[in-house]
């Protein structure tokens, strides 16, 4: 007779702060792509690691503590504006320190590509976010959204299509942009 695991009070904060230590940034990160806000994506961090905390014991696989925090986040985000709309706050003055040079080129780069994939619908745009910022497999963003593998790829290589349709509307090849070759 198997029975689930029972954490005294000390491991299970240890095993806590293992995965705030661990994955905070990430989740930080999608947030911020979420909400476009450094304050809020704050406040979402910290209800989705509070709400984390509380339902700690129900994640059996410590290696899944991203895909579930992330769609803690997710649902935490959508809460947030099912309660209220926040006011709308100019994205251009907001940045997210990168550990390359800053740059003009490369600015200018980052914000293009920034422009292009907000402008993508919500249905490509999550995808591809949870794939480029989360690191996550097409398997792995499927359970976190609840769709189908198969609609997780196609969504993923059209929202690679339209932006290399931004950026080269005269269709010039780019290898990293073309449809992935599976095995």
């Amino acid at each position: 007779m198997s029975e689930t695991p029972v954490f005294d009070d000390s491991a299970k904060r240890q095993r806590y702060q293992l995965i705030v230590d661990t994955l905070y940034q990430d989740v930080y990160r999608y947030a911020y792509w979420l909400c476009k806000n450094g304050a809020l994506a704050e406040d979402l961090v910290q209800e989705t690691f509070l709400r984390a905390w509380r339902s700690l014991d129900s994640l059996q696989n410590d290696k899944a503590a991203k895909a579930w925090l992330f769609t803690i986040l997710r649902r935490e985000n959508a809460r947030l504006y099912e309660r209220y709309r926040p006011d709308i706050v100019d994205i251009e003055d907001q940045t997210i320190a990168d550990s390359f040079d800053n740059e003009p080129d490369q600015r200018m780069d980052r914000k293009l590509l920034h422009d292009a994939i907000e402008s993508l619908d919500k249905d490509y745009r999550e995808p591809l976010l949870l794939q480029v910022v989360g690191g996550f497999s097409g398997k792995e963003i499927a359970e976190i959204l609840d769709l189908n593998n198969n609609t997780v790829m196609t969504r993923l290589f059209r929202a690679r299509g339209k932006l290399k349709h931004v950026f080269f509307p005269d269709g010039e090849p780019d290898e990293t942009l073309d449809e992935p070759q599976y095995e």
